[in-house]
């Protein structure tokens, strides 16, 4: 009897999940799919470059398998099993948004390789042999179908899903767990091809895929946090105010060393407000002190 009401709770979670799935997302992550697969078969694939994390994994393993273990049977052999082993800790809406963003990537693929009349066995079709261009155009492309499937609530890749996994249980970042797969993998690639030129070159698509994806999720103008320690907290939030139309909020905190009453103002900026704010600061309170930090991903500017 007690276990009717625990599959009853499960089946009502179950049903809030699936109505958290837009169609606009699947919109957004069929084309995120088809972009993706476009900058690894037209750029890094013809030249034997590889792609990061699974994605170049199952590019490795295409090159050393038999011809009917396509990078596209890889692509879905590889990433579904991760992605369903963190189903539970990442939830259903990423699952399947990842899962059939992939599935895009893969099926758009093997229609760019074997059905389209696209030559892709020798070299790119739009950058030939030269390495840098695949290099960068290959992962400027494959990182805005990765930075989209982010943005829109998936990920293309199992290595993510691992990081996330495995990274606090062994001690390190996300974002050293997956630098460290990613090296490790072309080290790997090295070995197998008996060069180090490709594997070096693929470096140069990790990082210019990486930033695109943090340009894309992030957004390409960050702001700045301050963070003003001051004993005039009224009237520079009220200039801050009149100046930038917002007062930012204000925390009452205690001096360390002087245990006088102070105030925190936190207060959020771009980059080209930054001087102008200091000189307002100071202009108020000489002795301020003001902390700057990058911050991405602000929901709302607040009014208070």
């Amino acid at each position: 009897m007690k276990k009717k009401p625990r599959i009853h709770e499960r089946g009502l979670a179950l049903k809030r999940e699936l109505h958290e799935l837009r169609p606009v997302n699947f919109l957004v992550l069929t084309g995120a799919g088809i972009v993706n697969a476009f900058g690894v078969t037209m750029f890094l694939y013809p030249v034997k470059l590889y792609d990061s994390g699974i994605s170049g994994l199952s590019m490795l393993l295409d090159q050393v398998t038999p011809a009917w273990l396509s990078l596209s049977v890889f692509l879905i052999l590889l990433n579904f099993p991760i992605f369903l082993f963190g189903l539970r800790r990442q939830g259903l809406p990423f699952t399947v948004y990842s899962l059939y963003t992939i599935a895009v990537y893969s099926l758009v693929s093997y229609l760019i390789m074997y059905v389209l009349p696209v030559d892709v066995d020798f070299v790119s079709p739009l950058a030939g042999t030269d390495l840098l261009l695949c290099a960068v155009f290959g992962g400027v492309i494959s990182g805005i179908g990765s930075g989209l499937t982010i943005r829109f609530g998936g990920a293309i890749d199992g290595v993510d899903v691992l990081s996330v996994i495995f990274a606090r249980e062994i001690g390190i970042s996300i974002g050293t767990f997956v630098m460290a797969f990613n090296t490790l993998l072309y080290i790997v690639c090295g070995i197998v091809i008996h060069s180090w030129i490709l594997p070096l070159y693929s470096i140069v698509t990790y990082f210019v895929g990486s930033k695109t994806v943090d340009f894309l999720v992030e957004g390409f103008d960050r702001s700045m946090c301050a963070m003003i320690v001051t004993t005039k907290a009224k009237q520079i939030s009220a200039a801050l105010n009149e100046q930038f139309k917002a007062g930012g909020t204000i925390v009452n905190a205690t001096g360390g060393y002087s245990k006088n009453e102070k105030q925190i103002i936190y207060f959020i900026v771009n980059h080209f407000q930054i001087n102008k704010l200091k000189k307002l600061v100071t202009g108020i309170d000489k002795n301020a002190f003001i902390s700057l930090q990058n911050v991405a991903g602000i929901v709302r500017r607040a009014r208070e």
